[in-house]
Formats: C-alpha cells, sequence, structure tokens
C-alpha cells in the first residue's frame, strides 16, 4: 500500500506538470489569439527566451514585454503544441521539452487566408520556477528550429 506521503508528493508531481504544460499552451494562446505582450507574464521576473540560431536573448519581463509586443499588428498566426514532455526536478523546479509548428502571415486584413506550408517547425526548451505563493512560472525559454522559411504576406 502507497503511503501517504509517497501519494501527496506523486500529488504535487502532477500537478506541477500540469502547470507546466500550462504554461505551454498559455504562451502560444497569448501570442496567437490575444495580446502577445501579455507572454511576459507567463515568465518570472528574470526570465530568458533565447533563439540561438538567431543569436537573440531577451532577458527580463519588461525586456519580455517589449519584445512580444513588438509583433506586426497585421500578423495571423496559429501555432500547434505537441508532444509537451515536463520532467519536474525538484519541488520548486521543472523542465519540459515540446514540438511546436507555426503558420503566419503578415499583412492579414480579414477573412480567410489560402493555407499553405507552416513558416517554422521546431521545439522548445523550457525551465520552470515555483513562487513561493505556488504559483508555476517559466524562467527560461530556448526555441529551436528544425525547418523554417520567411513569413508570406496575405
Amino acid at each position: 500500500m502507497e503511503s501517504l506521503e509517497s501519494f501527496e508528493s506523486h500529488t504535487e508531481s502532477l500537478y506541477a506538470e500540469r502547470a507546466c504544460e500550462r504554461l505551454v499552451i498559455d504562451f502560444v494562446h497569448r501570442l496567437d489569439l490575444g495580446e502577445p505582450a501579455s507572454v511576459a507574464a507567463l515568465f518570472t521576473e528574470d526570465g530568458t527566451w533565447a533563439w540561438p540560431a538567431g543569436d537573440r536573448l531577451v532577458k527580463g519581463r519588461a525586456a519580455l514585454r517589449e519584445y512580444f509586443g513588438g509583433r506586426p499588428a497585421d500578423r495571423l498566426s496559429r501555432r500547434l503544441m505537441s508532444n509537451i514532455l515536463v520532467t519536474v526536478t525538484s519541488p520548486d523546479t521543472a523542465t519540459a521539452i515540446s514540438y511546436f509548428t507555426t503558420y503566419r502571415v503578415d499583412g492579414f486584413e480579414g477573412g480567410l487566408v489560402p493555407p499553405g506550408a507552416p513558416v517554422q517547425v521546431g521545439h522548445y526548451e523550457d525551465e520552470f520556477r515555483r513562487r513561493p505563493d505556488g504559483t508555476w512560472l517559466l524562467s527560461a525559454r530556448v526555441l529551436h528550429l528544425a525547418f523554417a522559411g520567411p513569413t508570406p504576406r496575405a
């Protein structure tokens, strides 16, 4: 029979996994369907977003808000997330790898856009930290592209 302590530990681990998965999904929802600058609220105050192939590093919540808020107003995008694998590394830290596919056009003025190939396919490597109040946040996100092309105009 499983001990109460073991059960509580397992339950906390499952909660952490789900909270981190939720952040991964919330990130793309905010970019595609919400206010892109609000993505910054999903990060710790000292959080980072890096794109090694593009030699980009954005550090800190204010810089993240500015970076994601600078997205073109006429951009239409949809990101598909899959294969989200969260690993709880301690009671207050976790990591994840998830795949993404990005469909995107600039110059969107409404209506339907004919389907095209995705402009990006890759994966994210994430680090998460739990705050003292129990809330999980992204502390670092690294974007790795396997396939990429230019963003077409609608």
